[in-house]
């Protein structure tokens, strides 16, 4: 690794809200000519929110940014391309459908009396792309291209226009190991320029492999930054997890205690792509917690159980029999519930009011030949508001308008109006105030008591452990682990998490 010769960028005391939702509180943060500055952190951490401050898509509400040691403020990305900072998102940000020679000068056309030169263009294009070990027909159009080579097409535009930092956000997500070779082999080269590169990701490997230093965040809070060198795989899984050990698995969580006869039966399940093939037995009356990091398969896990992406491998047998999940559709009518992660885009219905929140589902179920009256939605959404404790001046209040806490509140009650058999929740405590958490928590425990059969998805550990009868870990998309009895401890499955592949075979 090549050594750290000065910051080029630096924030100090970074804070942004957004309406009661702290996303920075206090962040600082300095980035080094010559080096990989790895940026880790959970969906929620403050990853987004930080880029986009630096890059000038959005103002911090308080806080300095210096450029080589100079106060600087920028509101649009080009300001700050201006100054040397380019970005690269995970999507291309390029134009598919126009040659390889306008992505790259798109803005910038070198003139001729008055006329774009594209001969210079097409010259100079090759010229860029040779110092990436890339010799391909400019000419073409970009969308003839893998998301490999459009990756590297799109670093060279970014250091082109800018030439100081570059933000790398989850540039490997989709490419095979070969073409993640070729990529950190052009990394490594503008590193030794004396670029700072900023490398947003969620596969610990890599952070490994390719960076000097580690920043991880944390509900929008700078947990630390330290030096790649100082950290093992376990220590930095608890830096993005948190570490507070004191909760212990209740005894009674024992599987044997616990579990009711089998419900379900997910035999070699899998997606290509998505989520390995795996076998998981579901039983009445247990919560199967799922833990891992970010990008580990545990969303894509719980879309494949509820029919949004449909299986390419494997059965579901339910009851002894076997049967499909092609949709969300059939999901329902078999008495499954899916809360997701993302209440706001993938949950509730905003504009709709918490009762027609609240019977969305229900009425779906029974189909719109049975349609419920306006006086049924109101009897049924008034007894999951009082059972649930939703706080609401009315049933007819736009949803929209409650805190993250009561929403979730109403997505658990249209899954819960269904009389479902296995519920589904993906983290459905994020993002929620402190008492709302602990209602949530109680809920599941309660639920699980009831005799329903839950998966939890979550990255609290001090919670999974409370509430779970056993917990599947995820890593690179593949199941690793089930844990069971003992073993259901925070410190187990950060370990279990962090494993080499190799370890974890052992």
């Amino acid at each position: 690794m090549t050594a750290v010769s000065g910051v080029v960028l630096e924030a100090q005391g970074i804070t942004k809200t957004f309406g009661n939702h702290t996303a920075l509180s206090g962040v600082d943060i300095a980035f080094h000519k010559g080096e990989v500055h790895a940026l880790l952190g959970e969906n929620g951490a403050g990853k987004s929110t930080l880029i986009k401050i630096l890059t000038g898509a959005y103002i911090a509400d308080s806080g300095v940014i210096t450029v080589d040691g100079e106060t600087v403020s920028f509101s649009t990305p080009q300001q700050a391309q201006v100054l040397g900072i380019g970005t690269v998102y995970q999507e291309v940000n390029l134009l598919p459908n126009m040659t390889v020679i306008d992505n790259l000068f798109i803005g910038r056309q070198p003139r001729r009396f008055g006329m774009v030169d594209r001969r210079r263009m097409e010259r100079e294009s090759r010229e860029i792309l040779a110092t990436y070990g890339l010799d391909i027909d400019v000419r073409a159009e970009l969308s003839t291209f893998s998301v490999a080579i459009q990756q590297i097409i799109a670093i060279a535009r970014a250091v082109e226009l800018s030439g100081k930092v570059l933000i790398l956000d989850e540039p490997t997500a989709s490419l095979d190991r070969s073409e993640v070779e070729k990529l950190f082999s052009i990394i490594r080269q503008l590193r030794d320029r004396g670029l700072a590169i900023v490398f947003i990701t969620h596969f610990l490997d890599q952070v490994f492999e390719l960076s000097d230093r580690v920043t991880v965040l944390r509900n929008g809070r700078l947990i630390g930054t330290e030096s790649i060198k100082s950290l093992d795989r376990a220590s930095l899984v608890r830096m993005m997890l948190g570490k507070d050990l004191a909760f212990h698995h209740a005894e009674l969580l024992g599987e044997e205690a616990a579990a009711g006869e089998t419900l379900m039966t997910f035999e070699n399940f899998g997606l290509a792509g998505k989520v390995q093939p795996f076998d998981l037995k579901i039983h009445r009356g247990e919560v199967v917690g799922v833990a891992g990091l970010l990008g580990s398969g545990r969303t894509e896990m719980a879309r494949l159980m509820f029919g949004i992406d449909h299986a390419d491998s494997g059965v579901l047998h339910i009851d002894g029999k076997s049967r499909q999940v092609r949709n969300p559709r059939e999901a329902v009518e078999l008495g499954f519930g899916f809360c997701p992660e993302d209440r706001k885009i993938d949950g509730i219905f905003g504009e709709l009011s918490v009762r027609e929140n609240i019977v969305i589902a229900m009425q779906a179920r029974l189909g719109w030949f049975r349609a419920l009256n306006h006086d049924e939605q109101i009897e049924i959404a008034g007894n999951f508001i009082e059972a649930l404790d939703i706080r609401t001046a009315s049933a007819e209040l736009p949803v929209k308008l409650l805190s993250g806490g009561n929403q979730q509140k109403v997505i658990l009650a249209r899954w819960l109006a269904t009389d479902p058999r296995f519920l589904i929740l993906d983290e459905p405590t994020r993002g929620i105030d402190v008492g709302a958490h602990a209602e949530i928590v109680r809920m599941i425990t309660r639920l699980r008591e009831d005799g329903l059969a839950l998966v939890v998805i979550s990255s609290e550990l001090d919670e999974i452990v409370s509430y779970s009868s056993r917990v599947v870990v995820m890593r690179d998309r593949k199941m690793v682990a089930e844990l069971h009895g003992a073993d259901i401890t925070p410190g187990v499955i950060v370990q279990t998490i962090a494993a080499q592949p190799a370890e974890a075979e052992a």
